[in-house]
């Protein structure tokens, strides 16, 4: 029988051997996924107590933490929290059911505390995972893939220039920023960026890397250090942070040489492979994207009646 207990400091070590079996399993399709040894600490999601566990007997069957909530979730009016892929696994036997009673739980815990924007970050091939929180009225919203620094199949292209902007040029990505912002908040996406999202863009310490006609910059591709999960981490991976192509320019392998640019470039430079992370309801990056990455991640998301409140 399945007993669930709260997540304590007591439970991490069994917690993160679970993560680590579990990235292990997603490893074993996504060949392009580095080597990972260890995970994350997990004091910080005992800590916020938050976290549930699950046991058979004295066993450890499976987890389920998240971050400390924070307010206007997604840029909503809902106060909302993420699990991300180390703060949550189960075993393989009845992982579906695991889950299930694992989220009942916490989700408790999380709407006692006001916390109504739910978002977990699941392995992209654990179908076990996906359904059961596709049952309890979850759906698909951000995307992690990764790539290795081989070179695409796309032919060249003539009359373009491929070529890294230095830190006192990324202005001249600006335009591009702000139609990229604008397209987000259009239909499918409905995505309203921050006023100051700009501002912290262009003071981000990435790269940029452009493809122009004659003086005329017609689309970039940002590249940073960091990523979106743990696995992002390690020293010889980059990840891309931003893309654009000027509409009129798209449909022609632009993009495609660009990235191939960016991949020959940091390969020069020792790295072997390169992420993403994008919204699956964006369907130009989603279209994109997967023609060329390897989803590992499938973040999706549960908003809760805030009605659920005033029970």
């Amino acid at each position: 029988m399945i007993k669930i207990l709260d997540f304590s400091k007591n439970h991490t070590e069994q917690a993160k051997e679970i993560a680590l079996m579990n990235y292990n399993e997603e490893k074993a399709v996504v060949k392009e996924l580095p080597l990972v040894d260890v995970i994350p600490d997990l004091n910080c999601f005992a800590d916020n107590e938050l976290g549930v566990a699950a046991f058979n007997n004295n066993e450890m069957i499976g987890f389920l933490c998240c971050y400390e909530p924070w307010d206007n979730a997604f840029n909503s009016t809902a106060k909302g929290t993420f699990s991300p892929i180390q703060a949550h696994g189960a075993i393989a036997d009845n992982r579906g059911g695991i889950y299930k009673r694992l989220y009942q739980a916490a989700a408790k815990k999380w709407v006692e505390r006001k916390i109504t924007y739910h978002a977990i970050a699941l392995y992209a091939h654990d179908t076990q995972a996906i359904q059961a929180f596709f049952t309890y009225g979850f759906g698909l919203r951000c995307v992690d893939a990764v790539r290795p620094l081989t070179d695409l199949s796309c032919d060249p292209f003539e009359g373009i220039i491929f070529d890294e902007l230095d830190k006192s040029d990324i202005i001249k990505v600006r335009e591009m920023r702000n139609m990229l912002v604008n397209h987000m908040t259009e239909s499918p996406c409905f995505m309203r960026t921050p006023s100051d999202w700009l501002n912290r863009a262009e003071a981000r310490n990435s790269r940029v890397f452009i493809a122009k006609q004659a003086e005329n910059v017609i689309a970039f591709i940002e590249v940073s250090d960091a990523g979106e999960t743990f696995a992002t981490e390690v020293n010889g991976m980059k990840n891309i942070k931003g893309a654009f192509c000027l509409p009129e320019y798209r449909g022609r392998g632009i993009s495609q040489n660009l990235l191939n640019y960016v991949v020959g470039k940091l390969r020069a430079e020792g790295y072997d492979s390169l992420g993403v992370d994008f919204e699956s309801f964006n369907p130009t990056a989603n279209s994109f994207w997967l023609k060329y990455f390897t989803a590992y991640t499938n973040g999706v998301t549960r908003r809760i009646d805030e009605c659920a409140l005033n029970n």
